[in-house]
């Protein structure tokens, strides 16, 4: 239970009645392994500063030329219409996905939707095609050849915002002049709680949080967007992206389905070095259904381990990578949630704390801290962070909801 307010004698006499004489020496913690285990992991990553409230990052992402064919086209014809000729240029080839898998050479981009093409390049087979993709498979010039035309890589501007995080404690000194006999201090117990509501409230928002800027009190007031958010927006994808990593679970959920929410997410590459890893949040439900999973299928197998600063974790593989699942307190605090599984690619997030603002402790009437007693005959402090997520590379993520029970296959 937690109270508003200065902590008082009432509130002493009122907590499991610290005045007995039979008690353990130390308050049990009802603390889950690791309340704020993306937080701290952050703290192993590098971070950013920000210097204004809004705080992004451009990206350029590796350019994958192809054409859409729009209709049907013979054997023969030299002259297609496409969706969009963007990122087609004179002297590329193309791969056309008919039954012969035909190359052919573009000769010249008409329109913005028309190109010249000669058909059966490098001795493939032309054949007829219908509204299908033709993929670029490298280009082709001849000798003594004018200069290409150029392609260019648009940046994507991409931004979030600062949000200001503050959690207090407070004691009266008569609390504070009081011995009791389990736990240590209650200054002291106070400034553990406070940290540990802090650390929640940012761990919290890094999954959750919604970006928002408007006004509170006559003043300002922004919250970050998340990582379910920004995994959720395709605007935070390269444009060959139809949809983002996000899965919804059916009734059942097997190996096979599995692998298909996961591996997308090691289409995209952050570090190299960690290329084929990923961290698995999941909630309590969703680790019963991966254990299941792995139970029914002989390919697929689980191994614990834990960090080297106590976080706990299971590691299970697929054929492209490894994850390593860790049970989130934060998910199994609401029934959806539990349900929920969101990969992270650590190598991709970072966070950037603006100018000054990494978190800040400021006490009152604190030995050795403040002189002044500002009026009140009680001891307290302020944690204060204020601080932005970035994710570098979304596609590199993915969330699956709603795992609900497992199947064989």
């Amino acid at each position: 239970m937690s109270v508003q307010g200065v902590f008082n004698t009432t509130g002493l006499k009122q907590t499991a009645d610290l005045t007995k004489l039979s008690f353990a020496s130390m308050i049990t913690r009802l603390m889950p392994n690791g309340t704020a285990p993306l937080f701290a992991l952050t703290s192993y990553l590098p971070s950013e500063t920000a210097v204004q409230p809004e705080h992004g990052y451009f990206a350029k992402s590796a350019l994958f030329p192809y054409v859409v064919l729009n209709g049907a086209i013979d054997a023969v014809v030299t002259s297609w219409t496409v969706d969009s000729t963007e990122s087609i240029v004179p002297g590329m080839i193309l791969r056309v996905s008919n039954t012969t898998a035909e190359n052919v050479l573009v000769e010249a981009v008409i329109s913005d939707t028309v190109i010249q093409v000669r058909r059966a390049f490098g001795g493939t087979a032309a054949a007829a095609a219908d509204n299908i993709v033709a993929y670029m498979v490298g280009n082709a010039y001849e000798e003594a050849s004018i200069r290409p035309i150029p392609l260019n890589i648009t940046p994507r501007r991409i931004t979030n915002l600062t949000q200001i995080f503050r959690n207090s404690w407070a004691i009266s000194d008569t609390v504070r002049a009081t011995q009791v006999i389990a736990g240590d201090t209650t200054e002291a117990e106070s400034r553990q709680d406070c940290a540990a509501m802090h650390a929640q409230s940012v761990e919290a928002a890094l999954f959750f949080g919604k970006k928002y800027s408007g006004v509170r009190n006559g003043q300002p007031i922004r919250s970050m967007d998340g990582l379910v958010s920004t995994i959720s927006d395709l605007n935070n994808y390269p444009s060959s992206y139809t949809v983002p990593n996000v899965w919804t679970a059916g009734a059942t959920t097997n190996f096979t389905q599995l692998e298909g929410f996961l591996d997308p997410v090691f289409n995209q590459t952050t570090d190299p070095k960690v290329a084929n890893e990923r961290v698995l949040f999941v909630g309590g439900r969703a680790r019963s259904v991966l254990n299941n999973i792995g139970r029914l299928n002989s390919t697929y197998y689980m191994e614990n381990g834990e960090t080297s600063f106590g976080l706990q974790f299971a590691t299970f593989k697929t054929s492209r990578g490894t994850f390593r699942m860790v049970e989130h307190p934060l998910f199994n605090s609401n029934p959806a949630w539990s349900a929920t599984a969101v990969a992270v690619d650590l190598s991709s997030i970072r966070l950037a704390y603006l100018n000054g603002r990494q978190t800040q402790n400021k006490e009152f009437n604190s030995d050795g801290k403040v002189a002044q007693d500002f009026g009140v005959d009680a001891v307290g402090g302020t944690l204060t962070t204020e601080c932005t997520l970035l994710v570098k590379n979304p596609p590199a993520n993915a969330i699956i909801t709603n795992l609900t029970a497992a199947a064989a296959g």
